[in-house]
């Protein structure tokens, strides 16, 4: 079970930016920040997959936010940021409702290309 105390990382997330190429056919900008919130992050451990994305220095992680109107408009192609050791990462699924429906919980991964 998540509580408000479990929530001691402060995420940033964001999302690309649209812009026009000159030729009339938008491609992908800046990152622009969306919102902020308080979240908790776990790390993955075990499993064949975790351990050999863990040898190319990647670090797959569940984050769990509370559930309101700005997080579900996150989806895999955004991206977030941890304020406090300023890692990026990847969010690799749409957020999902967890077991309590009160947050949303979703894959990332940290050390890959964005």
């Amino acid at each position: 079970m998540t509580g408000a105390g479990k929530l001691d990382r402060r995420l940033r997330f964001e999302a690309r930016q649209e812009i026009d190429d000159g030729h009339g056919s938008p491609v992908a900008g800046d990152w622009l920040p969306r919102f902020t919130v308080w979240g908790k992050r776990q790390f993955l451990r075990g499993g064949e997959t975790v351990l050999a994305a863990r040898l190319e220095s990647r670090q797959p992680a569940i984050l769990t936010i509370r559930d309101s109107r700005q997080a579900r408009e996150i989806t895999a192609d955004w991206r977030v940021v941890d304020t406090g050791d300023k890692r990026i990462y990847n969010i690799r699924e749409n957020p999902k409702l967890s077991d309590n429906r009160g947050f949303l919980e979703m894959l990332v991964e940290a050390g890959v290309a964005t």
